[in-house]
Formats: C-alpha cells, structure tokens, sequence
C-alpha cells in the first residue's frame, strides 16, 4: 500500500502560552488515536507549536484504510430451511436486507446452534475521506479550559482561528476544518514576513517557515532561546536563571527569538534579590543573572520576537518598564524597616488562621509552646526556637509579603538580620517553610527544623480536631503535602520519635478547643501513616515493600523508613526469592495453628530440623543487637545465610506429623524463624 507525508497547520490569533506546549501534546495524542481507531498504519507524529499556530507531520501513512471482512448473522440454521431445504420467510427477509442470494451464505456455530450468516467485503476508506475527520475530532478534545467563538462562526477554540494547511503530500486534501478551508498556504512572522506562503510539499514546512522568521519547532526554538541566553550570560561572567516553566512560557511567546542583555541600576540590589527576581521573572517574564554565589547582578535578559534593526532600543524599553517594579520593590522593603519585625505580632491577632482554630497570633502562641517541647528531640535550643516561633509569622503583616506573598519567611529572615537577631533564629523565619514541594531542601538549622515540624503538626492537629479533615480532592490546608513534610523532617533529621508522642504534642496546645483528643490523636496518626505510600511510591519503592513494613506498624517513621530500606536492598539479595517462598509457607502454617513455649531440642529427630535449629541458635545472638541498633539491612543480610537450612528443612521434615509432640515442637521452631524475620518486616508478603 503507498504510503505518504501529511501536514495539518491551524493558524490562529495567538494561543495561550502556558498551555501552548500541553495542546500540542495533545494534538498529537489525539491524532495518533484517531488513526489508529480507524486502522490507518503510520511511522510517526511530529508536532510543532509556536504562537499562532499548532501543526503536526504524520510520516508514512497509509493512503487508505485496509479492506475488511464483516460477518452478518442471520437466523438460526433450523429456522432459516423448511423440510424441504427452501428458504423460509425469516431467511429471505434476512437475505432482502443483506441484498445477498442462497448461494452466498455460510454457516457458523454459536455455542450449540448452527446459524446462517454472510460475510460482507468492506472496502476501506482512503485517507483523503478520513483525515478530516479524525483531525477535528482531534481538535474538539483538546484539553481547552474555555473556548471561545470569532464573528459568525459557531466553530469554538481556544483562540479565533485564521488558516488552515492539509497537504498529502504535495496535494491538497480538501476539507473544512474549523469553519476554515484547508489549502497550501500559511503565514510567516507576523512583522518580518506576514505575507501568504505556498508549501509545495508537506515535507517544505519547517524550511519554508524558517525562510519567513518562523522557529515551529518547540524545541528548537527553546534550544536556541537557551544558548542566546547562555552566551548572554557569559559575556559578564554571570549564570542565568532559567526556571523550566519560565523557559517553556517564553518559548511559547515568540515565533523568532532574539535574547538582548538589559541592566537595571545597582541600588536595587540591597532589596531581597528573591522579591526582585519574582517581579522579574513573573510580572516582565525575564531572565535574571547571578554571579557563581548565587548573588543577584544588576543584569537580566528578554527575549524580543522580532530582529530589530535598533535592539538597543527594545533594551532601553525594557529597563524603562522594569524601573517602576523594582522602585515598588525597595519602597515596600524601606518601609517596612521602620517598624520591627517583632512589633508586628500585634497586628497577628486580627488575622485569622482558622475561624474555630483562632487567630495568626494565637497560632504563634502554641507554635512557640510546642516548638519549645520538641526542642529536646530536635536537640535545638530551647531559647531559640521560642523566639524564632514568636517572629515566624511576623512578616505575614509586613508590605513586602502583601505585595509578594511568596516572600513569606524570606522578608522575616532579612528583616531579623538587619535588626541583629541571632542568625540561627533569622535563617529559621525562612527555613520554617521547608520543603515547600516534592524533592524541596530540608531547613539547614536545628531551629528551622524545630519550627518547620512544629508549624505542621499545629496545622494538620487542628483541622483533624475540628472534623475537617482532607476529603477527596478537597485539601484547602494542604495537608497531604504538609504530612509528607513532616514524615521528610522527622526521617532526614534522623529524629528517633514516634507520631503519637508529636501529635499528643500538638494537641497539648489547643486544650479545650479540641472536644475529642483520642480520636484526633487516632485520626491524625492515620492520615500520617497513610502518606508513607506517596513518599515511598515518588521514590521508585515496591508496593509490596512497603505493604511487608507496615505490617508491623512501626511508630516511629525513622524507624520505618530503615526498615523500608533493608527490606528495599534484602529484595537484591539471590536468597530473597526463595526466602519470601519460605517465609510465607511458614506464615500459612503457623496461621492454622496455635503455637505456644520454646523449642525443646530433645524432640527433634530429623537431621534437618536439627540444623535449622542450630542455625537459628547461632544467628540469634549475631542479628539481636543489629535489631536493637535498628540496623535492618545488617540484620536481614545476616538472616539470609538461613536459606540452605530452611529449604532443607521443607524438602526433608513433616511438620505436621501424625505425632503430637513432633508436631507441636516443629510448629515452636517454625514459631521462631518466624519471629526472627518479622523483627524486621513480613517477608512473606513480598512478591517473586
């Protein structure tokens, strides 16, 4: 069957760029499942995407569907022939509505009866007829929060639609698509080369675009935004920061991208560099540069769309519009340096943390309490971490945070260095909102740690005190993710504690506020335990892994967590297979039986069960201070050299024998290897 090129352009008004990407995606998604739904072989799909236009390539299609056999069924054989083998009515009728003869009909059997049918030829469809089709399906389902309609066309999209291109090859495929009629030709840059452009073939697109100032290429065209930008960069010894939904967005705004290098005056740099950055970055869609300490410099780079005869112009344009931000900027930061930071808590008590769980001010209150009491396990100084939970919110009130709230903890620490604060309770103002996301830094301080947990533990023991607790996708105090940042606190601090002594804790601070502390304390310590899941499912752990540790439910994450990472590294092992095997043969049995007293080494008869016992006699006392050091791994590398023993046992001992006292004897040494294995996890669940 031939096979060909075809090329699908829909140029449109410019398209939303922090979702130019994703349609494109999507476009091609949904391409691909359009022609495989109507059986049409094809290489591949490239898409493109730039401002006003989403277009994609389909390599090596087939030029028509295949043709195919479909079985009719008629009425059952019995019913179909009178005594004399005619046709009855049932049959002619079926034969009328199918346009076929006697002669043209077969048999099938369908469980036990014989019924008639007719196998009828479908020829398939050429690509001309299906394409269409397919390509405004395709359209209609990509993921557009609001369509909108342009002038008198009842067609919607995410943007009004201009053109559109649908060439096989060199031909047109004639279609309407979008109330547009397809052709061969599409537009250039909209300043450099606005006029119309003929493709002579599918395969001239990108050339053709490139000649008239058009990058199509998503990816390219962000490769070369990056190297202007590192080129830039270099220039002045500086690096570029280029965060990816930054560097996508910007992509997405300009058809040929040309990087120029502006400058703002050096003043601005005694400002917070990260509220600079932010005004920067998310209000004039810059790209700002530091030096190799991660300093600020007074430099930042703006990709213009166009090639300007007098770039110096656009450069002058830019720092004329980013002067005024950076002003507001340093204006909010003087300002607030008239007040302290501390006087501000005075102002905490008319902002509401949560109309049941009081004001910002009494949160810093039990803050403060329960920092100080977590102190002795965080090993932070007590002093410390109840100034620094006294401060913690003290910003919130500051015109910096009102005017980028995501400078929350960042302004509190610069305000409390300027003011002479110690700098382990300054650093932990910032640190307290650590992590922030999945894969976030922990805070650097012992106080930052403090409050970071202590903040959290609040929060999540409030709401569940109050019956709020996350349901279905509603989690307006993101607890979820502040859960698996306490689990990340407490495990990679190495913070040997339970979740019950830090929820009790945490309910010591609200008093009478929360009606039924056990069952928070019971609810509470759930939701957490329930996170260990995503924590460890993010980090590439086996359901199964994890399913043998909380089968032991250890209280105390760290603990957890080294018996996720023995069980994680006992999977690795040669023995594991077999051992797994051994370990759940053995949990069936005991689960049948009642098992009760040591093993009594006279009633053992067999040489195996003989050397299964003096293998458990002598690794007990080797694994028994790995288990108390809670050296996991150690221990289960250690409990590995049982696998001969055990097998051996199973190929050779009846365990449960005719005669009691073997039996029951037996039934205590499996009791034992059992205990000596589930010290650490239930091996047993794990899968081959």
């Amino acid at each position: 069957m031939n096979q060909h090129t075809v090329l699908f352009e829909l140029g449109c008004e410019e398209l939303p760029p922090k979702s130019l990407k994703t349609l494109r995606d999507a476009l091609v998604a949904e391409t691909k499942k359009g022609l495989e739904s109507a059986g049409l072989q094809f290489a591949h799909i490239d898409g493109y995407a730039a401002p006003r236009r989403l277009a994609i390539k389909i390599t090596n299609v087939d030029a028509a569907q295949s043709d195919t056999e479909k079985r009719v069924d008629g009425p059952a054989k019995q019913a179909a022939f009178d005594a004399e083998g005619k046709p009855t009515r049932a049959l002619e009728g079926f034969m009328r509505g199918q346009g076929v003869t006697v002669d043209q009909l077969q048999t099938f059997v369908a469980g036990k009866v014989e019924k008639v049918c007719y196998y009828k030829q479908i020829q398939g469809q050429p690509l001309e007829q299906l394409l269409p089709e397919i390509l405004q399906q395709a359209l209609n389902q990509l993921p557009i929060a609001k369509r909108m309609r342009s002038a008198a066309s009842h067609t919607e999209f995410v943007r009004p639609v201009q053109w559109a291109v649908l060439l096989k090859d060199t031909d047109i495929i004639e279609a309407t698509i979008q109330d547009q009629q397809t052709s061969n030709i599409t537009f250039g840059h909209r300043f450099h080369a606005p006029e119309a452009i003929k493709l002579d073939h599918a395969n001239d697109y990108l050339s053709k675009l490139e000649q008239a100032y058009v990058i199509a290429d998503f990816e390219q065209r962000q490769t070369i935004i990056q190297k202007q930008i590192q080129t830039l960069a270099d220039e002045v010894n500086a690096i570029a920061i280029t965060p990816h939904n930054l560097l996508n967005e910007v992509t997405a705004l300009v058809e040929w991208p040309v990087a120029l290098r502006a400058t703002f005056e050096a003043r601005y740099l005694a400002v917070p560099q990260e509220a600079l950055i932010t005004t920067m970055q998310d209000n004039q869609k810059y790209f700002c540069l530091v030096d190799h300490a991660n300093k600020l410099q007074p430099y930042f780079i703006t990709i213009a769309n166009i090639e300007s005869k007098d770039p110096q112009q656009i450069i002058e344009g830019n720092e004329k519009v980013v002067r005024p931000r950076l002003s507001d900027a340093e204006f909010f930061f003087l300002q607030d340096q008239k007040q302290p930071l501390a006087s501000r808590s005075s102002k905490l008590a008319n902002m509401v943390f949560q109309a049941q769980l009081g004001t910002l001010w009494d949160k810093s209150e039990r803050i403060a309490q329960l920092a100080v009491a977590l102190a002795p396990i965080t090993a932070a100084n007590p002093e410390q971490v109840k100034r620094a939970a006294y401060l913690a919110k003290c910003d919130l009130t500051s015109e910096l945070v009102g005017e980028f709230p995501e400078l929350q903890g960042i302004a509190g620490t610069y305000y409390a260095r300027i003011e002479g604060e110690d700098e382990e309770v300054a650093a932990s103002l910032a640190e307290q909102y650590l992590p922030k996301f999945a894969g976030d830094v922990l805070p650097a301080t012992k106080t930052g740690t403090t409050i970071a947990l202590a903040d959290r533990l609040d929060t999540l023991v409030g709401i569940f005190g109050i019956g709020q607790a996350p349901t279905g996708s509603k989690d307006p105090f993101a607890l979820r993710r502040s859960a698996i940042g306490i689990l990340r606190l407490i495990i990679e601090n190495q913070l040997n504690t339970s979740l019950d002594t830090l929820i009790q804790l945490a309910i010591q601070g609200y008093g009478d506020i929360i009606k039924q502390p056990a069952e928070t304390l019971k609810d509470a310590t759930a939701f957490l335990e329930g996170r260990y899941r995503a924590k460890y499912e993010d980090q590439g752990v086996a359901i199964d892994v994890l399913q043998a540790v909380q089968a032991l439910s250890p209280s105390s994450p760290l603990d957890f967590d080294r018996r996720i990472n023995a069980v994680n590294h006992f999977r690795t092992l040669p023995e594991a297979t077999a051992l797994a095997a051994a370990n759940k043969r053995v949990a069936n049995i005991l689960a049948k039986s009642h098992v009760d007293g040591e093993v009594e080494a006279q009633h053992l008869v067999e040489d195996a069960e003989k050397a299964l016992y003096q293998a458990i006699q002598e690794i007990t006392p080797q694994v028994t201070p790995l288990l108390n050091a809670q050296d996991y791994t150690a221990a289960l590398t250690q409990l590995a050299a049982l696998r001969a023993p055990i097998d051996h046992f199973f190929d050779h001992v009846m365990v449960m024998a005719d005669d009691e006292t073997l039996k029951a004897n037996r039934l205590k040494l499996l009791a034992a290897l059992n205990a000596l294995f589930t010290a650490v996890a239930d091996i047993s669940v794990l899968q081959a």
